[in-house]
C-alpha cells in the first residue's frame, strides 16, 4: 500500500488531539515524590501536581527520564500530552537511545489504564509510526521510533507489519536506512538496542523479518550489493554466515 502522505499527518494531529482531550485534568498523585538532590525541587514537583500546565523542557525531560516515581502511570498521564508534541518534533534526545524513552512508557503500564485512555495512548504511537513512514524527512528516524515503540508495548509485531504493509519511496529509503544501521549488530546476533523485556524474542523476529521482506524492497531502489548481502547472511548460521565470501570480516 502506498499511503497519502496528508492522510497520514491528518491521522497524527488527530490522534494527538485525542491525548490532548484524554489527559486534560491529569495530574501526579498528590503523594508523590522524588529526590530533591537528584530530580528536582519541591517546585518542580508541584508543577506536576497542578494540571495542564507546560512545563519547561529540562523539567519535562527530568521527569520521562526517571524511573523510579512511586505512581509512573499518573506521571506518565499528567505529561503526556506535551511529551508526545515533543517526540513529534525531534526535541526529545535521549542519552541512552530511544528505548529509554519507551521505558517510560512501559513502565508506566499503560496497555492496562481504562480503554479509553489505553485507545488514544495505542493510536498516538500507531499515527505516529505511520507518519514516520511516509514522511520523506521525518524529524525522528524511523529505526529510532521503531525502538520506541517496541519498547513501549513490549513487541516489534505490529510495528513491522505496518512497514511491510506501507510502501512507496518514503518507507522503502527508511528501511534501507535502518538495515545499515542494524546489519552489524544483527549479523553478531545481537539486537541493534538494549531491550527491557523480550530481547532474544525481539532480536530472532527482526532478524526474520529482514531476510524476508527487506531485500525486495531495497532491491528495488538500489541499495548496494554489499548491504543485500550483508541481509542475507542474516539468514545463514554459524560456520557458513563467517565463512561466506561476502562475510564483512567483523568482530565482535
Amino acid at each position: 500500500m502506498n499511503p497519502d502522505p496528508s492522510h497520514a499527518r491528518l491521522r497524527l494531529d488527530a490522534a494527538m488531539a485525542g491525548l490532548a482531550v484524554t489527559f486534560r485534568g491529569m495530574t501526579a498523585h498528590p503523594d508523590e515524590h522524588n529526590c530533591d538532590c537528584h530530580w528536582g525541587s519541591a517546585e518542580d514537583l508541584a508543577q506536576l501536581k497542578v494540571a495542564d500546565t507546560e512545563l519547561d523542557p529540562d523539567l519535562l525531560r527530568r521527569t520521562w527520564e526517571a524511573i523510579d516515581w512511586s505512581d509512573h502511570a499518573s506521571v506518565l498521564r499528567r505529561i503526556l500530552p506535551q511529551f508526545a508534541t515533543a517526540l513529534v518534533r525531534g526535541h526529545v534526545e535521549p542519552l541512552f537511545g530511544m528505548e529509554r524513552v519507551g521505558l517510560s512508557f512501559a513502565l508506566g503500564h499503560w496497555q492496562q489504564w481504562p480503554a479509553g485512555q489505553a485507545a488514544a495512548v495505542d493510536e498516538f504511537l500507531h499515527a505516529w509510526w505511520a507518519h514516520t513512514l511516509t514522511d520523506p524527512d521525518p524529524a525522528v528516524p524511523a529505526h529510532e521510533v521503531l525502538i520506541l515503540t517496541a519498547e513501549a508495548s513490549g513487541t516489534l509485531t505490529p510495528w513491522l507489519r505496518t512497514w511491510e504493509a506501507l510502501t512507496g519511496p518514503a518507507a522503502d529509503q527508511h528501511l534501507a536506512e535502518a538495515a545499515a544501521q542494524w546489519e552489524y549488530d544483527l549479523l553478531g546476533d545481537q539486537l541493534p538496542w538494549h531491550a527491557w523485556e523480550n530481547e532474544d524474542e525481539m532480536r530472532a523476529e527482526l532478524t526474520s523479518w529482514l531476510v524476508h521482506h527487506a531485500p525486495p524492497r531495497l532491491r528495488a531502489i538500489g541499495v548496494s550489493e554489499e548491504l543485500l548481502h550483508r541481509i542475507r547472511l542474516l539468514g545463514v548460521t554459524g560456520p557458513d554466515r563467517w565463512e561466506d565470501p561476502h562475510w564483512p570480516g567483523y568482530r565482535y
